[in-house]
Order: structure tokens, then sequence, then C-alpha cells
């Protein structure tokens, strides 16, 4: 909690505006994901040191074997799998809906439910009041929390524990792949053949079968680590009704261990106890009889640190939300749902054609082949029609804003070409494919959607080997290993071998002193572990030569240089919009290729200013002010420097000759360094003068109404807001870059022969194909 908000205070000295997403991918790292602790797992009776060898999870530390592991083999988006695996299926429904489907797993009097619940919550709370006590973050910097990231349903719903699901979902069918029953069977020791799948470039396909043998081995807590039914670490005390070392799904007799029988295949569909005004049994709806009644319980709680918190809506991916009371949103709400092309994502490739995943998930289509999309413009238009749908769901809470709360695509596409490992090192540092996958992706956040979005992920310490360093995931925006090479090493080239390389050393020389240190950490009452009392990385941490500190800008030509260093596709992720809107964003546009942005606003009179304002000195005279005149503020767009830069500002970088630029550009590393503070600190000063950043720009703008200023990468535009009883007005705005898109030699380089007779800028046909 002190780390978090010493980050939180950087981040406000930054400007960030935060809000807190509680983040979870399968429940926790010790079934294959990351976010609750290790105590949960036997609290819930479980034994995490079997799951991989009973399929119940897939561990990346310990993948395929666990005796013999080889972490980098593990195929993409395999840990996704786990939501459909025994493990996390047990621990999300557990935490949801225990009370109503394991009623005799009680633990310090309190069903398993309520008991994870509300340590959850009240963990989370006490973080909330430490950033209130801090008394400097919230609302300045806090605006906001999240419940729980991607919640999943675990079992509840599930209409047959005997089968498959018949249709993909967000579950994925990728190598050996049980079904419910099978995975109970497994996680009681008992082998099992099951259907193997494979994704393929049209999606999941079963490819055989293999046989899992746990070779007796059971994921169930052997009842002697409890002995008289009181955990000897955590303290706890289960009832005697919860017996350890027995599946708990038979233990409430769903189906029978001895004969491997399943009793109730429906158990999970329907409530235990019918409605009173049902005739039958009644069909369970998780978002509203259980994903509600705990999101609500958290509000309270997040309520009562932090009064003024927006709450971020996030249910199941793709779930629209329940409707919520008024008095729980409190007038502070706004939906968070995630998206990825999912495609691009689990196959690591941009395709040619694409598939409307979500229109299949909610019924629009009658078949497969209808949702189908083939070419760039037709992939393009139904991302962006599937997160117009997502914003429609906001609707169900009211008149409140969607932020995409996830999204990104993978950078180790195609082998990890970009990276130089095919072609014999032919397209290192190539991320043309990336940029038009991520492109795709966020300009589908555009046009009439208009939405807000947050990119997964930045990783400062993702290199090529190992991607972000989770799951063989490799998301992150920036990389060390992309880093520029230059004749000085000011930041450790490939962070993978030095790290590892240190953390060998380290290790080799602290092994024999550690080990009774750890060993009295893991045996004691209350954990002693940190980051600054585990041997080896306080070692790293105390270690100024591992990530030595830079202290001058001459590393860097300029501030184009800077700015994309190590970025990945930074073209398609560093987009112009607005951040800041008189009336109502109704479309953006931003063409990559062109560097073209278009900006459509419509404004209603209720948009006029309702009180008094500080006038800039550009806007408005004194006398207006002191006469009481309520000043209308500019739409504020952000202009990307790596878009909109001049030539002068983009450097050696550029595709020509340096002879040809601008003479004035410092040539120095001294000269350079007072630029790039220079560019780095000014702005537009109160008569207008334009400043380094402001010159940096060549920008063209082009307004249907008013007048814009430019100050840095800020462009201000004030137009007319309609006077009551006057009808609305739209708005438009334009800007271009002078002398078209920016090509450095980076670009020119990686061009292949077609795009320079067809593509765009210097030497381009401009031909298109019929």
């Amino acid at each position: 909690m002190d780390y978090t908000i010493r980050v939180l205070r950087k981040c406000k000295e930054y400007g960030f505006k935060v809000y807190m997403d509680p983040h979870q991918d399968i429940w926790s790292r010790f079934c294959g994901g990351s976010g609750a602790p290790y105590w949960t797992l036997p609290a819930c009776g479980m034994n995490p040191r079997h799951f991989n060898a009973t399929q119940a999870a897939i561990l990346h530390n310990e993948y395929p074997l666990a005796h013999e592991p080889d972490p980098a083999s593990v195929p993409a988006m395999m840990w996704s799998t786990n939501y459909g695996r025994l493990a996390t299926q047990t621990l999300f429904t557990l935490f949801f809906a225990g009370r109503d489907f394991a009623p005799k797993c009680i633990i310090d009097g309190q069903n398993i439910q309520d008991y994870l619940q509300s340590h959850y919550i009240e963990a989370y709370g006490k973080l909330a009041d430490r950033i209130r006590d801090a008394g400097d973050l919230l609302d300045d910097c806090i605006i906001g929390w999240d419940s729980m990231n991607e919640p999943s349903e675990g079992f509840v719903g599930y209409p047959d524990l005997a089968a498959l699901p018949d249709h993909q979902t967000s579950t994925l069918k990728k190598g050996p792949t049980p079904s419910p029953l099978q995975s109970l069977r497994l996680g009681m020791g008992q082998p099992q053949t099951v259907e193997s799948w494979s994704f393929t470039t049209f999606g999941p396909r079963r490819d055989g079968y293999v046989t899992i043998d746990p070779k007796g081995l059971t994921i169930w807590m052997d009842p002697q680590t409890e002995p008289d039914g009181v955990h000897p670490r955590y303290g706890w005390t289960r009832d005697p009704g919860w017996r350890l070392g027995e599946d708990i799904w038979a233990l409430h007799e769903v189906w029978d261990i001895e004969t491997g029988y399943m009793m109730r295949p429906d158990y999970f569909k329907y409530l235990p106890i019918p409605m009173e005004d049902s005739e039958g049994p009644t069909e369970v709806s998780f978002i509203s009889d259980y994903w509600r009644p705990h999101w609500q319980a958290w509000a309270r709680r997040i309520r009562q640190s932090h009064p003024e918190a927006i709450h971020f809506v996030a249910p199941p991916v793709f779930a629209p939300p329940p409707p919520l009371d008024e008095t729980d949103l409190g007038g502070r709400c706004c939906y968070s749902t995630h998206y990825y092309d999912g495609l691009t994502l689990v196959t690591r490739h941009w395709n040619w054609f694409n598939a409307d995943a979500l229109g299949l998930l909610r019924g629009k289509y009658r078949s497969n082949v209808q949702a189908l999309k083939v070419g760039e413009a037709a992939i393009r238009r139904s991302l962006q029609a599937q997160l117009g749908m997502l914003k429609e769901d906001a609707v169900i809470l009211g008149s409140y804003p969607t932020m995409v709360g996830e999204i990104g695509i993978p950078y180790d596409m195609d082998g990890r070409r970009a990276y130089g490992w095919t072609d014999n090192g032919k397209h290192r540092g190539d991320y043309s494919r990336q940029q038009r996958a991520l492109d795709a992706s966020l300009n589908a956040t555009d046009g009439p959607n208009t939405l807000s979005y947050t990119l997964w992920t930045y990783c400062p310490d993702n290199v090529h080997t190992w991607g972000d360093g989770w799951n063989m995931e490799d998301l992150s925006l920036w990389s060390a290993d992309d880093l520029r090479p230059r004749g000085h090493d000011v930041y450790p080239g490939n962070l993978a071998d030095k790290s590892s390389a240190l953390l060998l050393q380290q290790h080799r020389a602290a092994a024999a002193r550690s080990r009774s240190t750890f060993r009295g950490m893991m045996t004691g009452g209350a954990s002693q572990l940190s980051l600054a009392t585990v041997p080896i990385v306080a070692a790293l941490l105390n270690d100024d030569t591992h990530r030595p500190e830079i202290k001058s800008s001459t590393h860097w030509e300029n501030m184009y240089d800077f700015l994309t260093d190590g970025a990945r596709a930074v073209k398609a992720f560093s987009r112009p919009y607005p951040t800041a809107v008189v009336g109502t964003a109704v479309n953006l546009e931003f063409d990559i290729n062109k560097a073209e942005f278009k900006l459509t606003v419509r404004v209603r009179a209720d948009d006029a200013p309702i009180v008094s304002r500080p006038a800039t000195p550009a806007s408005t005279s004194s006398s207006a002010e002191s006469a009481g005149k309520a000043v209308v503020p500019p739409t504020e767009v952000f202009l990307p420097l790596v878009h909109y830069a001049a030539d002068r500002a983009v450097g050696v970088l550029l595709a020509q000759d340096e002879d040809a630029l601008d003479p004035s550009a410092p040539r120095s590393s001294h000269e350079r360094e007072a630029t790039f503070r220079s560019a780095s600190s000014e702005t537009l000063g109160s008569t207008g003068r334009a400043t380094p950043l402001a010159q940096a720009l060549a920008a063209d703008v082009t307004v249907s109404d008013g007048r814009w200023e430019l100050d840095g990468t800020t462009l201000r535009w004030w137009y007319a807001v309609p006077q009551p009883g006057e009808p609305e007005q739209e708005h438009t705005l334009r800007v271009v870059r002078r002398g078209g898109r920016i090509w450095t030699k980076e670009e020119r380089e990686r061009e292949g022969v077609w795009e320079k007779m067809c593509g765009e800028g210097p030497g381009g046909g401009g031909c298109c194909i019929m």
C-alpha cells in the first residue's frame, strides 16, 4: 500500500488521472494467472501443487510437465483455457455463489462465499482508507474504482456438466480440453481420455484425443494439514461437515467419486430454491443473482473512503451490465467494458479476414458464415460496429459514458518476425503489421463511437524473449529490446540477458546464506516476505549498475527521437484526440497514412457555461470578465508529435538528406540538450509568441466555425454556443500535417518494393487495386 501511494503521487506529479482496477486473471498466479493471494486456495480446500498434474490448471512455470518444465514453449493464450478448468471454475463459483451451491463449505462460521468476499472487499477498503489518509490523492489523482477485472461465472449457469459447451465463448478450447465431469474425475486423481483442440486460422478445431493420468494425485487438501479442523498457519476453523480430501461437488452430491457418475448435470443451472412466483425451477442469472450483489457491497465500502468516486462498472467480458440502482451509482458511473480482436490475439497474425465475434455471441447471425468479414475495410467496419454494440450497453445503467478498460494487440506476431527471429533477421524492427492491427482496433473506438479507452499494456521490463513477463503475453507498447542501437550503452541493450545473468550471479553468491532465511520466512507464523527482504531481489534493487539513471537528454537527438525510442507501432497508439469538448463529440476520424484528423462536435444551448470563468489572454478582454459574462471555454485537442512534428523536430531520423533539413536545427549535443529542455517545458506565452515546442509542429488546421490557437501540442478551438431557443449546431475541425505524413529512415528502409510503388509519400505511385 505504501508503494501504491508512492506510485500514485508520481502519477499526480505528471498530471495523470487514475482509476483503480483490482486486477485478476484466472483468480491467482497459483492457478495460472494473477490476482488473489495463496491463502485463498487452501481456504477453499485446494492443494495447488497438484493442479498441473490433474490439469485443474495449466501453470506456465510447470509447462508442459512439472518435472520437465519448458515455459518458453507454452502456446499463445493457453493461460486463458484455465477459465474452463476445474480450479478456476470452482474458485469463482465459491466466491460468487457459495451460499447457494456449496452450503456445506463453512469456515470460521461463515459460508466460503461470505468469507472470501468480505476479505476481498475489506482488503481494498483498507487500501482506499490509506489513499484517503494520504490527503492529496482522492479526486486530484484517483477519480474512481473498478470492482474486479474480468470476473468469471465459474460453473454458475452451466447447462450440462457432462459435456463441453456447444459454442465458443470466453472459454477458449485449446490443447487438452476436459469436460467439467472429466475435470472433476481428474481432480480426484482418476485418468481420463479427453478431447484435444487446436486454434486454427478458421477458429477452434478438435484434432484428436489425449489421455491424462494424474497417477492418483488429487487437488483436494489432505485432512492432516488441518489438525482438529484448524489451519496451523492461517488459523481458520473449518466446519466438520466440510471434509478435506474430498471433492466439494461430490460432497454436495453433484457426482459420485467411486463410480464417476454425474448425478446432477444441471446442478448449477437452477437456483436451489425456486422464486416464489415460479411454477418450476428458476434458471440462474449470474449477472443479476450474484455479480450485482457483490458489486453493490463493493461500491458501498469504497464510497465510505472515497465519497466522490466514479464507479467503473465491469461485468464479465461481453456481458451487458444489469440495471443498477441510482442510489448505488450516485450519479458517478462509467461503463468499463473490455475488447480485443480475438482472432489476432489468439493466432498472433493480422489476417485478411475476421469475424463479428460479439455479434455471434449476441445472436445477431443465424450461422457463422454470416459473421465472416473479408478484407481490411470490412474488418475495420466490423470492429467499429462491435464497439458500438458495447457502447449501447451503457444505456442499461443510465446516461453514463463508456470507457474501454482494455484494448490492444500482441507484438510477437508471425513467429516474432519483428524481433528478427525469422528470415535471417530481415524484418527486425518492422512493426507494420502490428501497426495495422492496432490502428484497426483503435479506429473501432473512433467514428460515431468516440469512445475513451485504456491500452493494454505498458511494461517497462518487457523483453523479446519473455514478453511482458506473464504467461508469454507480449502486448507492451514499449520494450527495452527495441531501443535504437547507439554508440554508448546508457540503457541496458538486452534486459533479458543482462537481468537473467545478474540474477544467476546473485543467486550463486547468495544461495547458501539465503536457504535458511527463506526456510524461516516460509515456515513462520506471519509472512515476512517483501521485495526488500528477499536476498536476490534486494541485491538487484541496490545495484546501481543494473539500471543506471539517465541524467542527460543528450542520449536522444530530439523529442521525436525520445518519444519513439523503444516504442512499438507508436503511430497507431499515439493518436490525436479531444481532451475536453464543449458540447458532444459525435464523430472522430484519424487516417494514420495521411496524418489527417477530423472531429465533429454537436453543441446545444445547454452547453453554455453557467458560471464565470477566467479568460485566456487571447480569447477575451478584461472588460468582458469584469462585466461578469460567462466565458465559453475552448474544446481542446491533443496533437501528437509523432504525427505532426515539423521536419526539423524529426531531425536526422527523417527520410531525407540531412542537408535538406532546416539549417537552424541544432547539431551539437549542447544545442540538442537546450532545444530538448525548452521543447519539454515551454508553451505559448501570454503574448502569443510561438516557443520551440509550438514550432516543433507542422499542423494545418481548418475549422467550420470559430477560431483556434496552437499551444504546444494542444490545439484550442473556440466556437459559438447556441442561445436558448436556438437549434443545436455542428462544427467540424480538420488537421493535417504540412508536407504529408512523416516518413522516417527506419520506415523507408523497411518498406517493400510494392509499398514503394503504390504507397503514400515520396516515391509512392499512389496506385489502387481494382
